[in-house]
């Protein structure tokens, strides 16, 4: 009898040894017409990475244009203006395999116009193709995305020159370019940039190496690609965890669901969840499939802790002893992608990790002049314009510079009126402290306090209940809210207490009415509510009752998807 087929076991493993496959995520860019979609497409094309049907829509489509029988830009140039044009708009994804590596190509535009797409897909890359027009040489706009791509933190550049069939495979040309580009790139710590003589019309040097230019020994591009270290630098930084939603489907789960930023996690892992400052253990690891063994990042899972602590969207829980920058006023570098400029006098939307914060851009230190890489002063960022900023937010920022990791060393900066994206920036550090600068502003109001705690003051009345007012105590703290307690209470610290806009708990047994005082109102609960003697229900009525009387200051919403 012969023996069954395996076909699902070989399809098992076929899946099994895709999946362990390293990825590398890399980017192309350029100027206009240097040929970045056609460089894409040619290596697809030789790489017997194009489908069948594609191919053909392709070939039919490339009929009347000046490209050859088939137009490789027309694999990647999907949105009809790009074809109609010849140029790329908008950030274009391609994932394509080989035997040894997974690959996911951001074809990005080369247009001034459209640098912060550039941005956006350079955001997530570990290698950068920069094309250069062997016919040009090294142009303003090569300059900016060489430059971009290093900002980024791209440590591995491939500078690809191009087009060397229309300037006769010139090795003195090739190496002309090779000469400007080393210099430029040379102000630039780490960097690691491969030239690489090419024509993607015709492939040489794409994917197997060229006959026509004997004199460069090097690899071809696709053998460049599949030898360059394929490094997941956030898988080995240090673990950070931002919570993006608490899953509570009855009273005894509680789980806290979001995406690793960085970094590994198991089962016992002793962590610390800011800003309360709360340590714990990691009781387990819930995906989809079930309990994990170890996590790691970009994994999406839900984390159980062993111990009930208070958290919520937008906390960030990390291994303890691992060291994280805290601070309201931070230094960073900011790349300006709206049409109106930067406004010193407005405040937007700071959007970092899960948390949504107000934000104001206190100093513009300079403006990078991406030709020169000089600091030239200016009062505002135009689009496409990149400056040194002294940002504060009201509530302190949990983070790590972001050339130690692009996870939690970027934000975005989002107008309040229109929610659109107006800026993409990349924390250096810790603001130093500028009392000078601030000595003239107007006396800080009762709002701004408010706007900054997140609460107003309220004054909660225990009377003798001591177990009551440690719980709400350590609820209100574990909030991050600015709670103090007392066990003795004068009448006349009550206006003062208010205007700080501290939230007082006080257990004082000469004072047996249990209640919430504001500066608008009172909640007596003896009268209106009597509170349960569990101590657990009257915490939780008092919080409600300190909602509802306005006290905690909610961020306003924007657009957002909250997750799982």
């Amino acid at each position: 009898m012969a023996s069954p087929l395996l076909i699902p076991d070989s399809a098992e493993q076929l899946l099994i040894a895709e999946d362990r496959k390293e990825l590398l995520r890399f980017t192309t860019a350029g100027s206009v017409d240097d040929g970045k979609s056609t460089l894409i497409g040619r290596l697809l094309y030789d790489s017997k990475n194009v489908y069948l049907d594609q191919l053909e829509s392709v070939t039919k489509a490339s009929e009347g244009r000046n490209a050859g029988p088939i137009d490789f830009s027309l694999l990647t140039d999907g949105l009809r203006a790009e074809r109609e044009q010849g140029i790329t708009i908008d950030v274009a994804y391609r994932y394509f395999s080989t035997p040894k590596r997974k690959f996911i190509i951001a074809d990005t535009p080369g247009h001034e116009q459209f640098t912060r797409n550039m941005v956006t897909g350079a955001s997530t890359a570990e290698l950068a193709i920069v094309l250069v027009d062997a016919r040009k040489g090294l142009l303003p706009q090569s300059r900016r995305h060489a430059f971009i791509s290093a900002l980024l933190g791209i440590k591995r550049i491939v500078i690809a020159v191009n087009k060397m069939d229309l300037v006769g495979y010139s090795e003195e040309v090739f190496r002309q370019v090779e000469l400007d580009f080393g210099k430029f790139l040379a102000q630039f710590e780490d960097l690691q940039p491969y030239f690489l003589p090419i024509s993607a019309l015709l492939g040489d040097n794409v994917v197997a190496r060229s006959e026509q230019m004997p004199w460069f020994t090097g690899r071809s591009l696709f053998e460049h690609l599949e030898s360059v270290p394929a490094t997941d630098r956030a898988a080995g930084a240090p673990f950070r965890f931002p919570v993006q939603r608490v899953i509570r489907p009855d009273l005894d789960y509680r789980g806290y669901a979001g995406q690793i930023a960085s970094g590994s996690l198991r089962p016992g892992d002793r962590v610390v969840v800011l800003p309360s400052g709360r340590a714990s253990r990691i009781k387990s690891i819930v995906t989809f499939d079930g309990e994990k063994a170890e996590a790691q990042s970009p994994e999406s899972v839900t984390l159980l802790l062993e111990d009930e602590i208070d958290i919520a969207r937008g906390d960030l829980i990390a291994r303890a002893g691992e060291t994280i920058e805290v601070a309201r006023s931070i230094e960073a570098t900011l790349v300006w992608m709206s049409e109106e400029p930067l406004d010193l006098r407005k405040r937007y939307r700071l959007k970092h990790n899960t948390r949504l914060e107000w934000a104001e851009v206190k100093k513009l230190h300079h403006r990078i002049n991406i030709n020169t890489l000089e600091h030239e002063p200016a009062h505002r960022l135009e689009m496409n314009e990149i400056g040194f900023i002294h940002l504060e937010v009201p509530r302190a920022l949990y983070f790590d510079p972001y050339k130690r990791n692009r996870t939690t060393g970027a934000f975005v900066l989002i107008d309040p009126f229109s929610n659109s994206t107006v800026a993409a920036g990349m924390i250096a550090g810790v603001a130093k402290p500028a009392f000078e600068e601030r000595a003239s502003l107007r006396p800080v109001r009762i709002e701004e306090r408010a706007a900054r705690l997140k609460h107003r003051g309220a004054i909660v009345q225990l009377g003798s209940r001591e177990g009551l007012a440690d719980r709400l105590e350590r609820s209100l703290f574990d909030r991050g809210f600015t709670v103090v307690r007392f066990r003795q209470w004068a009448p006349e610290w009550k206006q003062a207490l208010l205007d700080a806009g501290l939230l007082v708990v006080v257990n004082d047994s000469a004072l047996p009415a249990c209640a919430i005082e504001t500066a608008g109102s009172r909640v007596d609960f003896d009268e209106s509510a009597a509170l349960p003697a569990n101590e657990v229900a009257a915490a939780q009525l008092i919080g409600d009752a300190l909602e509802k009387a306005g006290v905690f200051v909610a961020d306003p919403e924007l657009a957002e998807s909250e997750g799982i």
